[in-house]
């Protein structure tokens, strides 16, 4: 009895020196803030921190734990897939995000990644519209309902809301709604700018009506101030950079924005104004005022039960398409969004404290070069012809090759091919031997750096080292193609349906994995980490600070220099 007296005593005074370490490295979290910026690749922000002031990306290089090397290792770096990482801490083969859209084979259809029929939303003529929509993959999108019911594993919000059953504020706010949708998880509330109706909007899935505060701010006509301006440099033209490439034939006018500073916004009225808020700095502006509205309304961060606000940030994504990475126009956004975030901080500092907040920015994804200024450096890029992945030349390449005389390719949304399974079925083919005579029609194409079939992904027989491994990551039986195509680096489609872009993202390289993380707030002390690192890493870091399960797909570890 006296030893098991004597490891009770041990015991509980090892626990209570546990909790006291614990309970003095930081003060209690009471908001977790996540910032995702859409296309941020991870020198970005360095490579212009001279030009920023103290509260934005400063504040976070002087007081937060900024990991320089963190890369993605699943090869579709879309938008939908790299959100849905951050959320659950999983590669789309586990969280089922395989792509912004895939074949649903049920239905037979292409699906738009977070829509969902069952929910419509509570906004009427807010739905995408098509003729004036400059996002591909919205326009697949076959309802207006939307919903995080596609995810098949739960995130850090999901596992926060177990942990705090209707006490934990959890909500999520975004241009777009797969940059808003997968962070909120199926427990939180998450918002999302609607083009088309100009305003903030969510879907029956988290409301059967909007919340007061969520009307008056879409009838406060806070787009107004941008009607009949433009997008002006914010700085004197001498402090720029690039102010001599202000004018590349590479970049887009979209609906007559030009390509030159000022860039118009239109008339409040017409077709494209809303778009063009979006492709530019004024998408996060309005962003970040409906965020700070949502923050101060629904009390976040007021009490000692942690909550969670997301806030992703598009503009770079829509400049980095339309622009590129090294255009002028980048430059003046990164300045613009730097100022945005220090807004942010200094607004949660007043609120909650940032000593209560813990902060983590990171990005969906990284961003290529456009090839027009790679090579005016002298080096390979360029656009891939749509000839390339015409599902016509496909099926008749295939119909000599196997005898057949019906089409084998049912439909090529990048990166995948998907066969008409029913009828290799039908025509007794074997199911590996189709899916390999395509990849080796697409590796005929000199554009065309790997192609691996499904039965080698699911068999493990795949060569190509890390590339293979990026693949695999992204395979997902029911949604993944037949053949994943990859294309040589600085290689893209820059073409959809006639929209004709700079720069597009979604490969296996490592300008489009790389991503900045970082972690601030909650007297996190300041550090640089060189090490290899991964996005999946974030939500268990996140759950481990926060002491609580992490989510249920999750295959990153906890990052020791933040954990208290």
């Amino acid at each position: 009895m006296l030893f098991v007296n004597f490891f009770r005593a041990v015991a509980v005074t090892g626990v209570s020196v546990i909790l006291s370490a614990a309970a003095t490295a930081a003060p209690e979290v009471r908001l977790v803030l996540q910032v995702t910026v859409d296309q941020l690749r991870g020198d970005l922000p360095l490579r212009h921190m001279e030009q920023f002031g103290s509260g934005g990306f400063r504040y976070l290089a002087k007081s937060g734990i900024w990991y320089t090397n963190a890369n993605y290792r699943h090869a579709n770096t879309e938008t939908i897939v790299g959100h849905s990482s951050l959320a659950t801490g999983a590669i789309p083969a586990v969280h089922g995000m395989v792509g912004n859209v895939w074949l649903d084979r049920d239905s037979d259809t292409l699906v738009y990644n977070v829509e969902d029929s069952n929910y419509a939303l509570l906004s009427a003529n807010a739905d995408v519209d098509k003729s004036s929509e400059i996002d591909p993959t919205q326009r697949v999108a076959n309802s207006d309902g939307r919903s995080p019911r596609a995810l098949l594993s739960s995130t850090f919000s999901d596992q926060l809301a177990i942990r705090y059953p209707g006490s934990s504020k959890i909500f999520a706010v975004s241009v777009k709604d797969r940059g808003a949708i997968p962070l909120a998880g199926q427990s939180g509330k998450a918002f999302w700018f609607s083009k088309a109706a100009g305003e903030f909007v969510t879907s029956n899935y988290y409301y059967d009506a909007y919340p007061q505060w969520v009307l008056d701010w879409n009838r406060a006509g806070k787009l107004d101030r941008f009607a009949d301006t433009s997008w002006s440099l914010s700085q004197s033209a001498q402090s720029y950079q690039r102010v001599a490439q202000d004018d590349n034939d590479w970049e887009t006018d979209v609906a007559g924005f030009g390509r030159t500073f000022p860039h118009p916004w239109g008339a409040r009225d017409s077709k494209y104004f809303t778009t063009l808020l979006t492709v530019s700095p004024a998408g996060d502006e309005i962003t970040l005022d409906f965020a700070k509205t949502l923050l101060a309304t629904e009390g976040l961060g007021q009490d000692d039960v942690p909550d969670y606000l997301s806030v992703s940030f598009s503009s770079t994504d829509y400049v980095g398409h339309v622009f590129g990475a090294s255009s002028l126009e980048m430059e003046d956004n990164l300045i613009r969004l730097d100022r945005t975030l220090a807004d942010l901080f200094e607004y949660v500092d007043d609120t909650v404290g940032l000593e209560h907040t813990l902060i983590v920015l990171s990005a969906d994804h990284g961003g290529p070069e456009a090839p027009g200024y790679l090579q005016e450096l002298n080096q390979t890029a360029q656009y891939v012809d749509d000839d390339v992945v015409s599902t016509d030349k496909l099926n008749a390449d295939l119909r000599q090759l196997l005898s057949v005389d019906v089409d084998l390719v049912q439909t090529y949304f990048h990166p995948y091919v998907y066969l008409d399974r029913d009828i290799v079925e039908e025509l007794e083919l074997d199911l590996a031997t189709v899916q390999g005579a395509v990849a080796d029609l697409m590796l005929a194409h000199p554009e065309v750096a790997y192609a691996y079939t499904a039965s080698d992904i699911v068999r493990g027989s795949t060569v190509g080292g890390d590339i293979a491994d990026f693949v695999a990551a992204n395979h997902q039986a029911k949604r993944s193609g037949d053949v994943y195509v990859v294309f040589t680096s600085g290689s893209f489609i820059n073409d959809f349906d006639g929209l004709v872009v700079a720069a597009s993202h979604g490969s296996v390289w490592r300008y489009d994995r790389h991503v900045p993380i970082i972690f601030a707030g909650n007297r996190i002390k300041g550090k640089t980490v060189s090490r290899v690192v991964t996005p999946y890493d974030i939500a268990p870091t996140l759950a481990n600070r926060l002491s609580i399960e992490a989510p249920s797909g999750a295959v990153g570890e906890p990052l020791k220099e933040v954990t208290p």
